[in-house]
């Protein structure tokens, strides 16, 4: 039996289990199952993957982007420049990291994008927000981030002026807020500065309309959920694991 996981913490409510579940049924894929590793801490992987026999690849979700860097025996160059790993190869040698999210994003993104949407706000500086840069880098998109403790050259929230929002119309929520359970928490935007000019995009997909996206569809922005990033991540990460 041939497993595949994925590594985080708190991660009962997980995309990934249903979805490769529901992909392996759909594709007749035979001899293997998907699985949470949910563990509190990193330091739980290495028995973990000695104790369960063939796994082939890994996601890898909140805390541990990050924190699995150094368990890795290499990685992709994409890594480098965003500086956080969700997806895993497992092989004879050792683990190799790689970043699907920043295919995902910009994939799911570029569809939604106007001529005016050259700048951008992302807000969160987290593991998921390294991929969002690199991809609006790559698409040319000028960005800032915005944070609760902002360090040089980033925004807090309470310097998001009427000006600063009309000049970012692509305004990305990289952070967990929103979150199911905690559906009526949003970042603290100055959400009456939104206009139909906007783009909003957040990387949560349960609920499917967060109250971030709420606050912009009532000022006629242009939305989109997490959905199909984490779909398009996916199946990158199924390609990673059948051709490495």
């Amino acid at each position: 039996m041939n497993t595949y996981a994925l590594v985080g913490k708190n991660i009962a409510y997980s995309f990934s289990r249903n979805y490769f579940k529901e992909k392996f049924e759909r594709e007749g894929i035979a001899n293997s199952q998907y699985v949470n590793f949910d563990i509190q801490s990193i330091e739980e992987l290495p028995e973990l993957l000695h104790t369960i026999p063939n796994v082939r690849g890994l996601n890898v979700t909140i805390p541990y982007k990050r924190e699995i860097i150094p368990l890795l025996h290499d990685i992709d160059p994409t890594v480098y420049a965003i500086g956080a790993v969700n997806t895993i190869k497992v092989t004879p040698n050792g683990l190799i990291g790689f970043n699907t999210d920043c295919y995902g994003f910009s994939e799911s993104l570029q569809p939604l994008l106007q001529p005016h949407h050259n700048k951008a706000l992302i807000l969160g500086t987290g593991g998921a927000s390294g991929a969002v840069a690199y991809a609006l880098k790559q698409l040319g998109i000028v960005y800032r981030f915005v944070s609760r403790t902002p360090n040089d050259g980033q925004l807090g929230y309470n310097e998001l002026t009427q000006e600063i929002l009309q000049s970012y119309s692509l305004i990305i929520n990289c952070t967990p807020l929103g979150t199911y359970p905690n559906i009526d928490e949003c970042p603290p935007l100055p959400y009456q500065y939104i206009t139909s000019a906007h783009l909003l995009y957040d990387l949560i997909y349960n609920p499917p309309q967060t109250a971030f996206l709420t606050q912009g569809i009532k000022r006629g922005a242009a939305t989109c959920n997490g959905q199909y990033m984490l779909e398009l991540q996916a199946e990158k990460a199924w390609e990673i694991w059948q051709t490495l």
